[in-house]
């Protein structure tokens, strides 16, 4: 399946469809789930990013490299508003699988940090991807959401001036306005985070490895990610 990021919330819907037919025609293939450890979900990669970094290139581009499909922030808070969408994903997981996410999600939601409707519904959509196949997630809190001791965490940064150009560039605004709209933006993160999680949206200590954007290229940033997931995956 393609792993460029969708906008239009039909063409969504289309991409969650195809995508659980895939990952049916995968599952047929594998060992039966008696037959092995159920370990809870499928391997993923979590790519976080600063507000004015390429974040979405480099993880489409990670998506390519490993053939899995990638599902941002837009496809993400689409299928959690979405309740079509999530029941055709609830309808393709079995009893295993539906009893495993249960208990995920009460765990999570069992959390002193308060709870809302659409952090339920995140967190539902999450969980069930994760369980059904490999993905490439970009931002939403994925990486706190999903099983710690599964995937692989990524956070991708750069120099304020130098994604203060790139913003303003991507959106056609001054210096100045650009400066503007970012800082709104990473103060509603640094709130989402605080609110649910308990942390903090910058905190190093979350990611297995951190890249500056400004000392690479897209592809290096891709292809490092790649490599060292694929060296930690051979070293456990």
């Amino acid at each position: 399946m393609p792993t460029k990021i969708i906008s239009s919330s039909g063409v969504i819907a289309d991409l969650v469809e195809r995508q659980m037919r895939n990952w049916e025609l995968a599952r047929q293939q594998r060992i039966k789930p008696s037959e092995t450890e159920d370990v809870g979900v499928e391997d993923f990669v979590c790519v976080s990013r600063q507000v004015g970094t390429e974040g979405g290139k480099v993880a489409i581009q990670v998506g390519e490299e490993l053939g899995w499909p990638v599902f941002d922030r837009e496809i993400l808070d689409a299928m959690a508003g979405d309740d079509e969408m999530r029941r055709q994903v609830y309808e393709s997981m079995d009893e295993r699988d539906l009893d495993w996410w249960e208990e995920s999600l009460r765990s999570l939601m069992r959390s002193e940090f308060v709870r809302n409707d659409y952090f339920r519904r995140l967190s539902e959509t999450l969980l069930s991807l994760a369980r059904q196949g490999n993905c490439v997630f970009l931002g939403r809190g994925a990486d706190l959401i999903l099983p710690a001791e599964r995937g692989f965490r990524v956070r991708l940064v750069a120099p304020l001036a130098a994604r203060i150009k790139l913003y303003s560039q991507m959106h056609g605004l001054t210096a100045a306005e650009a400066e503007g709209q970012m800082g709104r933006i990473e103060l509603a993160r640094h709130k989402f985070f605080r609110h649910h999680f308990g942390v903090d949206v910058d905190d190093p200590v979350r990611y297995h490895m951190t890249i500056n954007l400004a000392r690479c290229s897209i592809a290096e940033a891709a292809a490092m990610i790649s490599q060292v997931r694929r060296i930690r995956k051979t070293s456990l």
